[in-house]
Protein backbone atom coordinates (compact mmCIF):
# COMPACT_ATOMS: atom_id res chain seq x y z
CA UNK A 1 0.00 0.00 0.00
CA UNK A 2 1.45 3.23 -0.97
CA UNK A 3 1.40 6.01 1.58
CA UNK A 4 0.60 10.13 0.40
CA UNK A 5 2.50 11.65 2.77
CA UNK A 6 3.10 14.92 2.21
CA UNK A 7 6.83 15.96 1.67
CA UNK A 8 8.57 18.76 2.13
CA UNK A 9 11.26 19.59 0.68
CA UNK A 10 12.07 23.01 1.25
CA UNK A 11 14.84 22.92 3.50
CA UNK A 12 14.36 26.65 4.43
CA UNK A 13 11.28 26.31 6.19
CA UNK A 14 12.37 23.36 8.40
CA UNK A 15 13.05 24.37 11.75
CA UNK A 16 14.88 22.47 14.26
CA UNK A 17 14.36 22.24 17.81
CA UNK A 18 17.65 23.27 20.47
CA UNK A 19 17.62 20.00 21.70
CA UNK A 20 18.76 19.31 17.69
CA UNK A 21 20.54 21.50 17.14
CA UNK A 22 23.18 20.57 20.48
CA UNK A 23 23.11 17.04 18.88
CA UNK A 24 24.33 18.04 15.77
CA UNK A 25 26.95 20.16 16.99
CA UNK A 26 28.25 17.98 19.63
CA UNK A 27 28.85 15.95 16.51
CA UNK A 28 30.16 18.40 14.68
CA UNK A 29 32.91 19.43 17.09
CA UNK A 30 33.82 16.10 17.34
CA UNK A 31 34.95 16.11 13.66
CA UNK A 32 36.41 19.70 14.07
CA UNK A 33 38.62 18.20 16.82
CA UNK A 34 39.87 15.36 14.55
CA UNK A 35 41.12 17.54 12.06
CA UNK A 36 42.19 20.56 14.26
CA UNK A 37 43.99 17.55 15.80
CA UNK A 38 46.36 17.07 12.15
CA UNK A 39 47.21 20.58 12.81
CA UNK A 40 48.30 20.00 16.22
CA UNK A 41 50.10 16.56 15.24
CA UNK A 42 51.65 18.67 12.87
CA UNK A 43 52.64 21.52 14.74
CA UNK A 44 54.30 19.75 16.97
CA UNK A 45 56.16 17.47 14.61
CA UNK A 46 57.74 20.57 12.93
CA UNK A 47 58.29 22.28 16.02
CA UNK A 48 60.25 19.28 17.57
CA UNK A 49 62.31 18.94 14.02
CA UNK A 50 64.51 21.82 14.33
CA UNK A 51 65.04 25.37 16.03
CA UNK A 52 64.31 26.46 13.05
CA UNK A 53 61.11 24.73 12.90
CA UNK A 54 60.01 25.10 16.09
CA UNK A 55 60.40 29.45 14.86
CA UNK A 56 58.44 28.66 11.68
CA UNK A 57 55.12 27.23 13.85
CA UNK A 58 55.69 30.08 16.75
CA UNK A 59 55.64 32.54 13.72
CA UNK A 60 51.96 30.78 12.30
CA UNK A 61 50.65 30.50 15.88
CA UNK A 62 51.11 34.02 16.35
CA UNK A 63 49.49 34.96 12.94
CA UNK A 64 45.92 35.52 11.80
CA UNK A 65 45.87 31.70 10.61
CA UNK A 66 47.41 30.45 14.12
CA UNK A 67 45.27 32.16 16.18
CA UNK A 68 41.94 31.58 14.52
CA UNK A 69 42.85 27.52 14.27
CA UNK A 70 43.56 27.57 18.52
CA UNK A 71 40.50 29.66 19.19
CA UNK A 72 38.48 27.30 17.03
CA UNK A 73 40.29 24.25 18.48
CA UNK A 74 39.64 25.43 22.14
CA UNK A 75 35.78 26.64 20.78
CA UNK A 76 35.47 23.19 19.71
CA UNK A 77 36.95 21.47 22.43
CA UNK A 78 34.38 23.36 24.59
CA UNK A 79 31.39 22.45 23.33
CA UNK A 80 32.20 19.11 23.16
CA UNK A 81 33.27 19.02 26.38
CA UNK A 82 29.71 20.82 27.40
CA UNK A 83 27.37 18.68 25.11
CA UNK A 84 29.20 15.50 26.56
CA UNK A 85 28.47 16.20 29.63
CA UNK A 86 24.51 17.31 29.16
CA UNK A 87 24.15 13.81 27.03
CA UNK A 88 25.72 12.30 29.96
CA UNK A 89 22.96 14.01 32.78
CA UNK A 90 20.18 12.73 29.81
CA UNK A 91 21.99 9.34 30.21
CA UNK A 92 21.32 9.19 33.74
CA UNK A 93 17.72 10.20 32.95
CA UNK A 94 17.26 13.83 33.67
CA UNK A 95 16.24 16.44 30.94
CA UNK A 96 14.84 14.25 28.78
CA UNK A 97 11.44 15.92 28.75
CA UNK A 98 11.01 18.16 26.06
CA UNK A 99 10.64 21.60 27.86
CA UNK A 100 14.56 20.50 30.32
CA UNK A 101 16.03 19.25 27.02
CA UNK A 102 15.31 22.23 25.12
CA UNK A 103 16.42 24.70 28.35
CA UNK A 104 19.46 22.45 29.21
CA UNK A 105 20.08 22.78 25.37
CA UNK A 106 20.18 26.39 25.36
CA UNK A 107 21.92 26.75 28.53
CA UNK A 108 24.58 24.78 27.04
CA UNK A 109 25.16 26.83 23.84
CA UNK A 110 24.72 29.86 25.63
CA UNK A 111 28.00 28.44 27.88
CA UNK A 112 29.65 27.81 25.14
CA UNK A 113 29.50 30.95 23.56
CA UNK A 114 30.36 32.89 26.54
CA UNK A 115 33.33 31.27 26.64
CA UNK A 116 34.00 31.03 23.39
CA UNK A 117 34.34 35.14 23.22
CA UNK A 118 36.37 34.78 26.61
CA UNK A 119 39.00 32.36 25.15
CA UNK A 120 39.12 34.58 21.55
CA UNK A 121 39.61 38.03 23.49
CA UNK A 122 42.36 36.00 25.58
CA UNK A 123 44.21 34.31 22.83
CA UNK A 124 44.22 37.22 20.46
Amino acid sequence: MKKQRPVNLDLNTIKFPPSAISSILHRVTGVAMFFALLFVIWAWAVSLGSAQGFADVQVIMDGFIGKFVAIGTVSALTYHILGGIRHGIMDMGYWEELESGNTSANVVIGIWIVLTLVVGVALW
